[in-house]
């Protein structure tokens, strides 16, 4: 068996919403595309995802199209969600999403991405541009769900 490298990688931000409209939102992965630069279609119902639900993302990657078959391992809404896959060229991926109340009205979502078997090492490049790229979606996020609340009100 070849050596493999665990990677794990989080990042977070502060949202102006309930906890139950941030993990809806982003649990839905109709959603993706809006906020998740790599994400280009997806096949599931529009809904948010419960734990034993699947669907499928395509992916756009340097070295062309990937399909992701994703599976829900577990959600507790409004607080967690958790999703798995698995990309020949980098083994399994598990996704956790975490939502917890920081003051009224203002929850800190934390999206954790894990590779727990790489087939080689992340490099500092690709660290750089996964760093950019979740800033990139986290702010998405808050903008997209900021916008949904204050259209409710």
């Amino acid at each position: 068996m070849s050596q493999t490298y665990a990677f794990e990688r989080s990042h977070d931000i502060l949202i102006t919403a309930p906890a139950s409209a941030v993990l809806d939102y982003v649990s839905n992965p109709n959603s993706w595309p809006e906020w998740l630069a790599s994400s280009h279609e997806i096949d599931s119902p529009d809904r948010p995802m419960r734990t034993g639900d699947t669907f499928i993302e395509k992916w756009a990657t340097r070295t062309g199209p990937a399909q992701l078959d994703w599976v829900v391992r577990e959600c507790d809404p409004p607080r967690l969600w958790i999703g798995e896959t698995h990309a020949s060229f980098l083994g399994p991926i598990i996704v956790r999403y975490d939502v917890t109340e920081e003051d009224a009205g203002t929850v800190r979502f934390k999206r954790t991405m894990i590779n727990p078997a790489r087939p080689r090492p992340a490099t500092a490049e690709q660290i750089d541009r996964m760093d950019a790229e979740a800033a990139e979606g986290l702010a998405n996020i808050k903008r997209n769900v900021e916008a949904r609340i204050a259209k409710m009100s």
